[in-house]
């Protein structure tokens, strides 16, 4: 066990004492715990009242990592899925640039905002079925849903060229000489367009780690602490 596994033991425990220099130590032994899995020594102490853990905000992975032992850590990693993560997060950001595109075209106005929905949605996407904690996870989301928004610009572009040519869109689409893409990308970027692709970014990358929050800490913790003491038994 990790010293901040035991101490959650002695923080509770009657015969816990406070050393200047070890710190918390057993008024018994007059050590640092040492136990494994469970210290024959423990005697709750009734008075202290346990502090109800989070179970709604989500650790930063730097957190995440401080806190969890390398096996828990390995336990998680095995857990990842890159490829389901990748496919999900490409899904949910085409899926996001069509809907862009139907919002333009039903309402004759491009809605910039819609950036920051797609860059959110993939995220979540990615975090749902890729279930990651290593920081490629991040970098792949943030990717996706600057493409993805790339081409939810795209499409809005396409439907505004067909509405003024007199075009379908997928004439639009299928006859546009792309050479130009890049000149006609640049042409109609607004300085608002910089505010949302930073935003959508940012939500790509943050929300494509996996859900972590203190009770699912303490839950990781304890099982592995169980898994300890069976394996010793």
């Amino acid at each position: 066990m990790t010293r901040e596994e035991q101490l959650v033991f002695c923080n509770q425990c009657t015969n816990r004492k406070l050393d200047l220099k070890q710190g918390l130590v057993c008024s018994i032994t007059g050590s640092k715990a040492d136990f494994e899995g469970e210290c024959p020594q423990f005697v709750k102490d009734e008075k202290v009242k346990e502090k109800p853990l989070d179970n709604e905000q989500a650790l930063t992975m730097d957190d995440v990592s401080l806190r969890l032992s390398g096996d828990i850590l390995e336990s998680l990693r095995a857990e990842q899925n890159l490829v389901n993560g990748i496919i999900a997060g490409i899904l949910v950001g085409l899926l996001g640039a069509t809907v862009w595109c139907l919002v333009t075209v039903s309402t004759g106005f491009q809605i910039g905002y819609m950036a920051v929905a797609i860059g959110a949605g993939v995220g979540f996407g990615i975090r749902y079925f890729g279930k990651g904690i290593d920081q490629i996870f991040g970098i792949i989301g943030a990717a996706i849903a600057l493409f993805s928004c790339l081409i939810g610009n795209f499409l809005c572009i396409v439907s505004y060229m067909a509405d003024a040519e007199g075009y379908s869109f997928f004439e639009t689409l299928l006859y546009f000489d792309y050479y130009y893409l890049p000149d006609v990308m640049i042409e109609t970027f607004s300085p608002m367009d910089v505010v949302f692709y930073g935003i959508a970014l940012y939500e790509g990358y943050k929300f494509s780690f996996r859900a972590i929050t203190e009770q699912d800490i303490a839950d990781f913790k304890n099982k592995a602490a169980l898994k300890n003491k069976t394996n010793s038994i």
